[in-house]
């Protein structure tokens, strides 16, 4: 890889550019490995709870091989599964925390919109006119939703690396795995919505041919019907397809961002353990 990851005078962030670029060199060069790994994690997904660890368990084991490979302590399958397997339930956790989080914060932004939005309306109405209100009201939903998806993203930001800690760090467990990405994302919040948003268009090309568009056909078909159940298991079938591809290009991304975020704020005293002798399941 043509950056220097490893290097002790990195001190600037890396570029959106550069992020997005490294965790797709890194995907291409493993990408037998990865995808490999993602679609055993998207099997186990079929398989509740139990399925559901193992899947963010995987998620987890994927950036760890990322992380080695950009410190140049590349480690096996194996020897990455043995430190990551033992934390599986807190794998878990983290996913459920993130999640309801960010649900809980998804709710509240759409209440308070809502009501926003209602009392614009009524005012505006009052003030302006019925149409001129009404105008004006959808001029604020549209706003809204903007902020509603900015504050979204920005929370999602805080916590996008939640995972990598407990993959890689000794002696931490999925509460303090989320608290360092909350920890480590301090004041570069802008740059990682830029990271995402550049990984989302990279990946939307993919996403729309393999998940919406499959999913558009199944629009006008009248439901229980035969034709309706096989457009439906080809969108399903597309969506595993398209979600196993891009899963290992984010946890990339994810691993990049956090070397990033310890080198500059914390030097570069990142060391994954010495691979174990023995061989494991």
């Amino acid at each position: 890889m043509s950056e220097s990851f490893g290097s002790p005078g990195q001190i600037q962030p890396l570029s959106i550019g550069n992020v997005v670029s490294a965790a797709v060199r890194l995907y291409r060069s493993h990408l037998k490995t990865y995808l490999n790994l993602a679609a055993i994690a998207h099997l186990w997904i079929l398989v509740p709870i139990y399925g559901w660890a193992k899947y963010a368990a995987i998620s987890g084991l994927i950036s760890r091989l990322a992380f080695g490979e950009l410190i140049y302590q590349p480690e096996s399958v194996q020897a990455a599964r043995s430190h990551v397997n033992p934390r599986l339930w807190s794998f878990l956790r983290v996913g459920f925390q993130i999640g309801i989080s960010l649900l809980v914060i998804y709710f509240g932004l759409a209440i308070v919109g809502g009501i926003v939005g209602g009392l614009l309306g009524v005012v505006l109405g009052g003030i302006l006119g019925v149409s001129t209100g009404i105008a004006v009201t959808i001029m604020g939903v549209i706003v809204t939703v903007i902020i509603m998806l900015l504050a979204l993203t920005w929370f999602y930001s805080r916590w996008i690396v939640a995972e990598v800690p407990l993959a890689v760090e000794e002696n931490i467990n999925g509460g303090e795995s989320v608290a360092r990405s909350w920890e480590l994302t301090k004041g570069s919040v802008f740059r990682i919505q830029g990271i995402v948003l550049v990984a989302f268009i990279v990946t939307l090309p993919l996403l729309f041919v393999l998940n919406y568009i499959p999913s558009l056909f199944l629009i006008g078909l009248e439901r229980g019907s035969a034709i309706y159940s096989i457009v439906y298991l080809i969108s399903w079938i597309g969506s595993l397809i398209g979600a196993t591809l891009v899963m290992p290009f984010w946890q990339a991304i994810k691993a990049v961002l956090y070397l990033d975020l310890r080198s500059r704020r914390e030097g570069l005293g990142l060391q994954l353990r010495e691979p174990p002798s023995q061989d494991f399941r």
